[in-house]
């Protein structure tokens, strides 16, 4: 379509004589991207999110269509590779994640959408799309029948099933195989081997691989579970035979910690897997987490692709990611990738795989698991190897032997990866968080920066999946590179609607100790014993900021005293040479007093002068600003009458209490709120379902005793009383939803 474009959209066609009338471009426009947005998102995903240098070859043929067993960022980044292949792709998605919009081209005025308020892009991206149930995934993406009908419905060739779900499941595996559809991913007998914890320590030690001393069979109840813990000498590591992911995995200290440890893994394995065996290790204490990605094809070859350092944890569950380690040297590197290839073809592996290693700082190194699908930080390595590990477990798949031998793998630049969730990282690093994105812009046109996401604005984050929004990956020539560039992005990225941990993730990659590479799994328990705060404002950070909230306060009082190009009748003197005004941060309370000329103003806080300077764009969502030749990317992400501000400054949200001097000393006389007395009650931290409770009305609770037990994103999580007294009522019962904030227990 020739004519004039804004962004995607044509706003003015060629064919129409003159232009188009206000509102009648703008009902245009929108229905426009309703009808077109699916496929420009799907061209847009391709185009501008890939750092990896692959090329194609459009004669080597592998297959026609591909099933994506699975949802979300990953189902993308398959459905990303798959184009560029040539290949044709099915969705499957649950009712909840249902794109069901019909979007006339018509010019009469349409009733919105649901797709509009709930898009999923995996299902837009595809084809075809398949629905397979309703919303738990024991009913959707774990239904092996319904997943089953609809590659029958699609006659789909292959069925590529991304990480989580059905990915390390061997009886889908044999079904694929019955119906002659082939598993993308390694055969029935390596998935069951190293999906297997036990039996893989079994078939590592075989393969000369070191291992982590503990105790190799199934442990039968909590008592065992004790007596084996003694045995090995505490601390021990509790984790579920089926395992992976972080879930069904506990640490234990002592014999009660053992005993609960039991309790909640076999829980977590029974909900995630389907199995609740478990197996007891020793505890590494301070270890590194670093893994190895492995290639393998039919024929015998197997390459290992360098590594990835996955030591920033917080519940087991991997937070930032790099490639290569810091710490390892050739040699170590050396060891642990051919222990990991060696590993690979005992199993006779075929695909993409990650060998995962526990190394304690004297460079030792122990097995820890096989995962035998693509993992989720996969793209680190993507980035410093070139390689397109989607299109090589396709080829490898089909009957292609390996293009690369070992000395053809380099170490090219540095890449990082940040998980960005939909969490509240004040809450135990990490609990979590849904809503729908309100508002959601990704920092793709920063120079080396990749997202793998699956959401777009109207998104819906619910308690039925993981709560992960995407994974932001960002490359450099050097580490120094690589980490400046992911500061950037994460300052840079908009995401409203949800509570999510870039305050935590920005404080991670800048804090001293990760920079120098001095890293373990202890990393946040360590460098904040008490829990997340937030940044830690310096004296010069602080002023920063007060002279920006004042500035941008001033700057909204006088666009406020403006209509659009008009100058609005004078209630207060429209040229006030100097504002004075009061700003509470935190506990403090600072003097400032504001003077502008143009975009720039003269800010003295507490004495100290500043200059400020931005276009002053306040309807943007990002806004930079200088300060004093300091260059800032700030969030305002509210602003209200009674002088409330909210601010994203160096990746932590600021509250700010703005108001004129005068208004200051009136706000003196206004009552405040009572703060919830919330010793005597019990509210949920986060959205979940409630598993068991164990109280009833009247019952005496001690401080710290197990009220009930909530499940969030997979994850058990026991709710425990604030103080001991007697229960005086319970609002809650075993299968109800609770969201956020909501009243569990009250005791007398």
């Amino acid at each position: 379509m020739a004519g004039l474009w804004v962004g995607a959209v044509p706003l003015v066609s060629a064919g129409r004589r003159g232009p188009w009338p206000p509102q009648l471009l703008l009902r245009r426009a929108a229905l426009w991207t309703l009808k077109h947005l699916p496929h420009y998102l799907g061209q847009r995903l391709i185009v501008s999110r890939g750092l990896c240098s692959v090329g194609y070859d459009p004669n080597e043929k592998t297959f026609d269509k591909i099933l994506i067993a699975n949802r979300g960022e990953i189902a993308c980044r398959v459905i990303k590779t798959c184009k560029k292949m040539g290949i044709k792709t099915v969705a499957i998605h649950s009712d909840v994640d249902a794109n069901s919009a019909a979007v006339s081209d018509g010019e009469e005025t349409s009733t919105l959408p649901s797709a509009l308020l709930r898009p999923q892009v995996h299902v837009k991206m595809a084809d075809e799309a398949v629905c397979v149930g309703p919303a738990p995934t024991s009913k959707s993406y774990l239904n092996v029948d319904a997943i089953m009908e609809a590659i029958k419905k699609t006659r789909a060739q292959a069925v590529h099933p991304g990480y989580g779900f059905l990915s390390e499941n061997k009886e889908f595996a044999k079904c694929l195989a019955a119906a002659d559809v082939t598993f993308i991913g390694p055969d029935t007998h390596a998935i069951q081997a190293m999906g297997d914890k036990i039996e893989s320590k079994l078939l590592a030690k075989k393969a000369k691989v070191n291992t982590i001393p503990g105790f190799d069979g199934v442990v039968k109840d909590t008592d065992e579970a004790v007596r084996i813990a003694r045995e090995i000498g505490y601390p021990v590591m509790i984790k579920a035979s089926a395992g992976g992911g972080g879930k069904g995995m506990r640490i234990a200290w002592n014999d009660e910690e053992t005993r609960d440890g039991f309790r909640f893994s076999s829980q977590e394995a029974a909900s995630s897997f389907g199995d609740d065996r478990l197996l007891i290790e020793k505890f590494i204490d301070n270890p590194r987490h670093i893994e190895i990605q492995v290639l393998g094809d039919k024929y015998g070859n197997a390459l290992w692709l360098n590594e990835r350092e996955c030591s920033i944890q917080r519940r087991n569950q991997k937070v930032v990611e790099e490639a290569p380690s810091i710490f390892l040297d050739p040699d170590t590197r050396r060891a642990m990738g051919e222990q990991a290839v060696a590993l690979a073809k005992a199993v006779k592996y075929s695909s993409a795989g990650t060998v995962e290693f526990l190394v304690d700082p004297k460079k030792n190194f122990y097995f820890l698991e096989m995962n035998t699908r693509l993992q989720v930080e996969h793209p680190v390595t993507e980035c410093i190897t070139g390689l397109d590990l989607v299109q090589e477990m396709i080829r490898v798949a089909k009957g292609y032997p390996l293009r690369h031998k070992q000395a053809d793998i380099p170490i090219s630049g540095w890449a990082v990866e940040c998980r960005v969730y939909a969490e509240d990282p004040y809450k135990s690093f990490g609990l979590p968080s849904i809503g729908r994105l309100s508002q959601y812009q990704e920092p793709i046109y920063l120079p080396g920066v990749r997202v793998d996401s699956g959401v777009q604005p109207g998104s819906d984050i619910s308690i039925y999946y993981d709560p992960m929004i995407s994974k932001l990956i960002t490359y450099g020539s050097d580490r120094t590179e690589a980490l400046k560039r992911m500061e950037d992005a994460l300052d840079n990225y908009v995401i409203r609607g949800v509570t999510h941990n870039i305050a935590l993730l920005r404080e991670v990659i800048i804090h001293s100790r990760f920079v120098k590479g001095d890293i373990s799994t202890n990393f946040l328990s360590d460098v904040y014993p008490d829990g997340f705060k937030g940044h830690k404002l310096t004296e010069k950070e602080k002023k920063q900021l007060l002279a920006i909230a004042s500035s941008l306060f001033v700057a909204t009082q006088l666009r406020a005293q403006r209509f659009q190009e008009h100058t609005r009748l004078p209630v207060i003197k429209p040229q006030v040479p100097n504002w004075e005004l009061s700003v509470k941060l935190g506990d403090e309370v600072h003097t400032v007093i504001a003077s502008n000329s143009g975009p720039t103003f003269s800010v003295e806080v507490d004495g100290m002068k500043l200059d400020v300077t931005s276009t002053w764009n306040l309807a943007s969502s990002l806004l930079s600003v200088n300060v004093d030749g300091t260059q800032r990317i700030i969030q305002c992400l509210s602003r209200e009458a009674s002088g409330n501000m909210n601010i994203q400054f160096l990746g932590t949200v600021y509250q700010l209490h703005i108001l004129t001097k005068l208004a200051a000393e009136l706000n003196k006389f206004m009552l405040e709120k009572v703060a919830e007395d919330t010793s005597s009650i019990l509210r949920s931290p986060m959205p979940g379902m409630v598993v068991t409770v164990s109280v009833k009305p009247g019952d005496m609770v001690a401080e710290g005793q197990e009220i009930c037990v909530i499940e969030a994103m997979k994850m058990q999580n026991s709710m425990t009383a604030g103080k001991t007294g007697k229960v005086k009522s319970v609002h809650c019962k075993a299968g109800d939803t609770v969201g956020e904030g909501d009243l569990l227990m009250e005791l007398e």
